[in-house]
């Protein structure tokens, strides 16, 4: 993980003295005089690392509110959730070097609602996604979509609580993006019901509700998810985790997988073998790895295409390759029988 260097952390700043004073010592033991390097780090919120110029060790402040950010009560809400989602999956045991979610180390209400957490090395999953692309390093990707597909299987089957999906609201989830993408005029009416069709088409196949609710990471994409030596993932921003289906998190990265191959090679196809393998190394951690890999395979094509629409809201997105995702997405959406 690099960031841009933005400079020393004046001692006079009260963070200078809550990053001595309370979270150093949970680090090295001791409090120390710590001289603070600053860099900025790429995020939808204020990322920073710092580092202490004299024990080297680093942390992870992400403030929720901030010149973008400016609702004082939703980001006290955020910080609040993902402190307390952090906590809570480290708590069903992934913590250790293999499996492991970011230790939240402290939360500050009053700095701009900041949320410190423990720095971690690693290569992201977008950057091994890209020197597979432009590299052409094609065994790492899978030998990291492997690694991922057991961390997400862990993460999901030791949350699963014996209760049915409720496919109503990630229904209700694919109506807000439908609304977004009318907004700002990237479909009109004649896609609007074309996606309002095939959703109901979807809501009333049986396998849409079949599976059990687990804990889902809720924003499983490239950025999120990091790796070190063998099959060790690291996971980070869990603001958005909730029960859901766990189709909801492999179908998300199924989705950002299209995606990825489809702007930088032009080929709607080009990330199929690698979608196939990250789904049949999910299903091969359950028993009946044949019936898994079917049931799962049977509902990816709704979550795929949830996530094209939900990349193709963006801003930062042109709106000719805006169009093919939203045709793409609309491709697997027909996909319901």
């Amino acid at each position: 993980m690099t960031g841009i260097y933005l400079g020393r952390l004046s001692e006079q700043d009260p963070l200078h003295g809550y990053l001595q004073h309370d979270i150093q010592p949970q680090i090295t033991g001791i409090a120390g005089k710590s001289k603070y390097r600053v860099f900025g780090l790429n995020g939808s919120n204020d990322v920073y690392l710092y580092e202490d110029r004299d024990t080297g060790t680093k942390v992870i402040g992400k403030f929720f509110l901030s010149s973008r950010k400016k609702d004082v009560v939703k980001a006290v809400s955020r910080l609040t959730r993902e402190f307390d989602n952090l906590s809570m999956m480290r708590d069903y045991g992934l913590a250790d070097y293999q499996h492991h979610v970011v230790r939240p180390l402290g939360r500050h209400y009053s700095m701009n609602a900041l949320l410190v957490t423990e720095y971690c090395e690693g290569q992201l999953l977008s950057e091994v996604i890209l020197e597979a692309i432009h590299k052409g390093n094609h065994a790492r990707l899978y030998q990291k979509l492997t690694a991922l597909a057991y961390f997400l299987s862990v993460f999901h089957n030791r949350t699963a609580i014996g209760v049915g999906v409720e496919f109503n609201e990630d229904c209700d989830y694919m109506d807000r993006l439908i609304r977004k993408l009318r907004e700002i005029r990237a479909i009109g009416d004649n896609e609007a019901g074309e996606l309002y069709w095939l959703r109901d088409q979807w809501r009333n196949q049986p396998r849409m509700w079949e599976d059990q609710k687990v804990i889902v990471h809720g924003d499983a994409t490239p950025e999120n998810f990091m790796f070190g030596e063998g099959l060790a993932v690291v996971a980070f921003d869990l603001e958005r985790t909730r029960r859901a289906d766990r189709v909801f998190d492999t179908g998300r990265i199924a989705g950002e997988l299209k995606h990825f191959f489809m702007r930088a090679t032009g080929q709607r196809n080009a990330a199929d073998p690698f979608i196939g393998h990250f789904l049949w190394e999910y299903a091969c951690h359950f028993p009946d790895r044949d019936s898994a890999f079917h049931s799962i395979t049977g509902r990816t094509p709704f979550y795929m295409g949830i996530t094209l629409l939900r990349i193709a809201r963006n801003s930062w997105i042109e709106a000719e390759y805006r169009y093919r995702l939203i045709c793409e997405a609309i491709e697997c959406l027909r996909r319901y029988r």
